[in-house]
């Protein structure tokens, strides 16, 4: 569904990453691992275009892009799930989710029930302003946000951090439920090991901004992922 080839990003005069080349499969979880300051979150704002690569090329549905910015990234149908979840703290969780019709036809301007099957607690506050719900809640409507633009590419950056554990829980399987849908590619950075591991089935593994690793769940095993993260 989305790969890259010899990916390059810069940050003034540092260079970040260096010749990724990766690719995520619809119907399947895509993990990129590796301690911090490794380039994780940075090969995901080159892929969503809020920081635009230095060099390689990514390819989308067998379509070859440009340098586009985040908006025609999501025109094409990918949405981001940024790390800090960055919903609107003023709108309410309604209008929140209303902020993904900006990439749709008029025609799919609604919230479909999917949304409330999958995250109750967001039809019960739908009139809260997003600034006044849990951290946890905050991830939620993140999340729903992302899936009312119906993206052929979900990327999620953290979706655990400082949240607590049933809600975590929880998210797993949404994330497990759009993985079985089978059109969706989900690229997914995450510390928590057992989280990721869990839930991945095609792993990168990032060390100073260049592939370290890459393989299957079946290809790597625990006992090597778990080792390689952890150094």
């Amino acid at each position: 569904m989305i790969r890259t080839e010899n990916l390059t990003l810069h940050y003034g005069g540092a260079q970040i990453l260096h010749g990724i080349t990766m690719e995520a499969r619809a119907g399947e979880v895509t993990c990129i691992m590796g301690t911090n300051g490794v380039g994780k979150t940075s090969l995901l704002k080159a892929l969503a275009g809020t920081h635009p690569r230095s060099g390689g090329a990514v390819e989308m549905g067998g379509e070859r892009l440009g340098k586009l910015p985040p908006q025609a990234m999501a025109r094409r149908g990918l949405a981001n799930v940024p790390q800090g979840r960055m919903i609107f703290p003023l709108l309410t969780v309604t209008e929140n989710l209303e902020t993904g019709f900006a990439v749709l036809p008029r025609k799919d301007h609604r919230i479909p029930a999917e949304i409330y099957d999958l995250f109750p607690v967001l039809k019960d506050m739908a009139h809260r302003r997003g600034g006044d719900l849990s951290g946890g809640q905050q991830q939620q409507l993140a999340i729903a946000r992302a899936m009312i633009m119906r993206p052929r590419v979900l990327l999620l950056d953290e979706p655990t951090e400082g949240i607590q554990p049933n809600i975590i829980q929880q998210i797993g399987r949404v994330i497990e439920h759009l993985r079985s849908r089978g059109d969706m590619a989900i690229i997914l950075v995450e510390q928590y090991f057992e989280f990721a591991y869990g839930l991945g089935d095609r792993f990168y593994v990032l060390k100073r901004g260049t592939v370290a690793m890459e393989g299957t769940k079946a290809e790597l095993g625990y006992d090597t992922l778990r080792a390689t993260v952890s150094v």
